[in-house]
C-alpha cells in the first residue's frame, strides 16, 4: 500500500511539473522539447512526432520527428493528406475526444490501419498514440507517440494522462504564437526577401525548379523543418500533399485551403500557398512563397488571443477600417452588441481603442 501511495504521489508530482512547464511562456521549440523529455519520465516512448499547425488550415508550421520516423515523411504524409484512415489529425481536432490510439480505433487489430502496413510497421513500431492539441476548439499542434511493435501497446491510463496534458500543452503553443506574432521582426521584411518566390516540384513532390527569391525565402526556413529525405522542408511538401489529395476528392474531413504560415529563422513570417501548373513535360505543383501579409497575421492574431468567432469577426472589420454603424449593417447585429464585443476585445489585448487595437494587431507600422 506504502509503495502504491508514493508511486501514485511521484506520478502527481511529475504531472505537475509538465503542466508548469506548459504555463511557463516558453517558445514552441522549448516548450516541445521539454514537454517531450519530460513525458518520457512517465510514459515510455521510443520514437515521437510533434508539430505546430496553422489552426485555419491544420498543416504543420514546424515539425520534429525523431529517428527513425524522419526517413518515411513522404509515405505519411502521403497518408495523411491522401488516404482513408484511423485517427487522422484533421478528425481528431474536431473530435469530442482529440486523445487515442491506434490499438483503441482498430480494437486492436492494427493491420487494419493503411499507416500501421505501410508506414509503422516497416520502422519496427506498434501502438501509437496520437493526440490533436487543441484548446477552446482551436488545434494549435499535434503529436505523435509510438512504441516499438509488440502485442501491449498505450495504456487506458497513458491515455487519460495525454488528455490531461494536451489542453494545456495546445495553450502553450497558443502562448508562443501570440508572442511570435507580436514580435517586430514578424511583419519586418527587407526588400531582397519581400519579392515573392516559387518552388516548383513534379507530380511526386521532387524539386524541379526554384526561383531566386525563393532560394533566399528557402535559406530562411530552420533547420528542423527540413527533411533528411528531400530536398525541401516538410511544410513545402505538406502544402503540396494537400494540393494533391484535393484533387483526388480524398479530404474526407472538412476541406482545407493547400496554404500555410510558418515562422523563418530571422522572425518573419512566410506563407506558403500550392497551386497547379501546366508544363509540357508533365504535371507540376508550383509553390508561392512570400511574406505574410500583415492582415493575415493579424486574423493569426486574432485567433492566438483566445476570441470568440463572434469577436472575431468584429474585430476583422474593426481592422478594416468599419465603423459600428458599418458593423451593424454587414453582422445584423445591435450597436449595443458590437460595444460589448469590442469591450471583450480590447480586454484581451490590453488597448483602450480601435486605433490602439489595429496597432496591437498589424505590428508597429500601424501605429
Amino acid at each position: 500500500m506504502a509503495g502504491a501511495t508514493a508511486a501514485a504521489a511521484r506520478l502527481e508530482h511529475r504531472t505537475s511539473a509538465l503542466l508548469a512547464l506548459c504555463r511557463a511562456g516558453l517558445d514552441a521549440g522549448a516548450l516541445r522539447s521539454g514537454f517531450l523529455s519530460r513525458l518520457r519520465m512517465i510514459v515510455p516512448v521510443d520514437a515521437a512526432f510533434f508539430a505546430t499547425v496553422d489552426p485555419a488550415t491544420l498543416l504543420f508550421t514546424s515539425a520534429v520527428a525523431e529517428d527513425p520516423l524522419g526517413t518515411a515523411t513522404s509515405l505519411f504524409l502521403e497518408n495523411e493528406f491522401g488516404r482513408r484512415d484511423v485517427n487522422k489529425f484533421a478528425a481528431l481536432a474536431e473530435s469530442q475526444h482529440p486523445v487515442s490510439s491506434l490499438d483503441q480505433a482498430t480494437s486492436g487489430d492494427r493491420a487494419t490501419s493503411p499507416r500501421y502496413r505501410e508506414v509503422m510497421a516497416p520502422l519496427g513500431f506498434g501502438d501509437e498514440l496520437r493526440a490533436a492539441l487543441v484548446v477552446r476548439n482551436q488545434c494549435w499542434g499535434v503529436l505523435c507517440l509510438h512504441r516499438q511493435n509488440s502485442p501491449a501497446g498505450f495504456s487506458a491510463e497513458e491515455l487519460r494522462l495525454v488528455r490531461r496534458l494536451a489542453p494545456h500543452l495546445a495553450e502553450g503553443l497558443r502562448q508562443a504564437v501570440v508572442s511570435d506574432a507580436r514580435d517586430p521582426a514578424a511583419v519586418s521584411s527587407p526588400a531582397e526577401t519581400a519579392v515573392p518566390g516559387i518552388v516548383v516540384l513534379d507530380s511526386s513532390l521532387a524539386l524541379v525548379s526554384v526561383s531566386a527569391e525563393a532560394e533566399r525565402w528557402l535559406a530562411d526556413v530552420p533547420d528542423h523543418l527540413w527533411s533528411n529525405t528531400s530536398d525541401l522542408p516538410v511544410p513545402f511538401q505538406a502544402v503540396a500533399a494537400r494540393l494533391i489529395a484535393a484533387e483526388r476528392e480524398q479530404s474526407w474531413e472538412s476541406p482545407l485551403p493547400a496554404a500555410v504560415r510558418l515562422r523563418g529563422r530571422s522572425g518573419r513570417w512566410l506563407s506558403l500557398h500550392a497551386t497547379r501548373l501546366q508544363d509540357p513535360a508533365g504535371p507540376r505543383i508550383g509553390i508561392v512563397t512570400q511574406a505574410v501579409p500583415p492582415a493575415e497575421l493579424g486574423s493569426l492574431l486574432l485567433s492566438a488571443h483566445d476570441l470568440t468567432q463572434a469577436q472575431v469577426r468584429v474585430a476583422a472589420l474593426i481592422i478594416r477600417g468599419r465603423s459600428t454603424r458599418e458593423i451593424v449593417a454587414e453582422l445584423h447585429i445591435s450597436g449595443n452588441t458590437v460595444q460589448e464585443h469590442l469591450t471583450a476585445i480590447f480586454d484581451k489585448f490590453g488597448v483602450r481603442s480601435r486605433r490602439e487595437l489595429v496597432a496591437a494587431v498589424l505590428g508597429s507600422n500601424a501605429r
